[in-house]
């Protein structure tokens, strides 16, 4: 029987199983390959989506607005100030409301239970563009990337490096636990994911053949690695006064040339963006300014170099979002 995902929501991968997954990775190439190809793809023509934002963001927006006009849909944009949810209305109101405009709606904010909320109310498809818990669109556009470089996925040595309790650091590790790769958690003890997602990624590793490792040490996380993934010390929404605290506290795990050498000749670089590599941004100059660090997570000769595969996966956040759109609203 072939996969059928028309109407479900998509707010994490923990909801999809292996073969909807790879399906909707391979969906992902069918449209990468008639984007590159100038194939006109308006499938979805006459439809209309609306995306909620109370996070900004650069990559997920630019990725849903494309997406949607290439499928020939309608798209409304909502910044944190030109709606009322949850400040005059309630979610479950405004998901009633919007079910009742839209075929499809976007939510990229902080609150993974404000997303279920949507779904539940709204009568129309729900995608997670990113919460505080997991960040499923960027996931599909990573193994899409990791397949295009490495030729496969299953049995993929997997390390990522930094903070991995938060949405990046939980979602990796349940896509590689769905899909069959390696996955390590390179961190310090206390910014390792919670248990009860370990133990539940575990099972399901085990089902897929492949392993869950949590290790401080970095010369271990790295040895043979596949791919290394980083991400910002410091996420969207929490305080500057962290900071200080998490450059001391990661300092020994930024992805750096010792890191890369202690990998595969052919393993890649990864990182969802944006990245702390230089000081070209306003948060970089002030934190170079504050503590004297002037690369944070990977270094610029890393992130710059021919390993370093961001851009290819910044790019594949669009095709994949267009499968998940196309996939649920057919």
């Amino acid at each position: 029987m072939g996969i059928n995902l028309s109407g479900r929501n998509y707010l994490k991968l923990l909801d999809y199983t292996t073969e909807e997954i790879r399906y909707l990775l391979d969906l992902s190439k069918n449209f990468k390959d008639m984007k590159r190809a100038g194939v006109p793809h308006r499938y979805l023509e006459g439809k209309n989506i609306v995306l909620l934002f109370e996070k900004t963001s650069t990559r997920t927006r630019c990725s849903f607005e494309v997406a949607g006009r290439d499928l020939g849909m309608g798209v409304t944009y909502l910044d944190p100030g030109s709606s009322q949810m949850g400040k005059k209305e309630s979610i479950p109101d405004t998901a009633r409301v919007l079910g009742r405009m839209y075929d499809g709606i976007e939510y990229r904010g902080f609150s993974q239970e404000l997303v279920e909320t949507l779904a539940e109310y709204a009568g129309v498809p729900v995608w997670n563009g990113l919460t505080d818990e997991f960040h499923p669109t960027q996931m599909l556009a990573d193994m899409l990337t990791i397949e295009e470089k490495l030729g496969r996925l299953k049995g993929v040595n997997f390390t990522y490096m930094g903070d991995a309790r938060n949405n990046m650091g939980n979602s990796l590790m349940v896509v590689c636990a769905k899909l069959g790769l390696n996955f390590t958690a390179c961190a310090p003890k206390e910014l390792f994911p919670a248990e009860e997602l370990v133990a539940k990624c575990r099972e399901i590793a085990k089902e897929n053949d492949c392993t869950i490792t949590l290790t401080e040490d970095v010369k271990e996380g790295t040895t043979n690695a596949d791919v290394i993934y980083t991400d910002i010390w410091v996420s969207m929404g929490e305080p500057d006064e962290v900071w200080e605290s998490r450059i001391k506290m990661l300092k020994p795990y930024q992805v750096n040339a010792a890191a890369m050498a202690n990998a595969k000749k052919d393993a890649i670089f990864m990182h969802c963006l944006p990245s702390f590599h230089d000081t070209k941004t306003t948060i970089g100059a002030e934190i170079a300014k504050k503590f004297g660090v002037t690369e944070m997570e990977v270094t610029d000769e890393v992130f710059e170099s021919k390993q370093s595969v961001v851009f290819d996966e910044a790019e594949n956040r669009m095709h994949t979002i267009k499968a998940v759109m196309y996939a649920t609203l057919k």
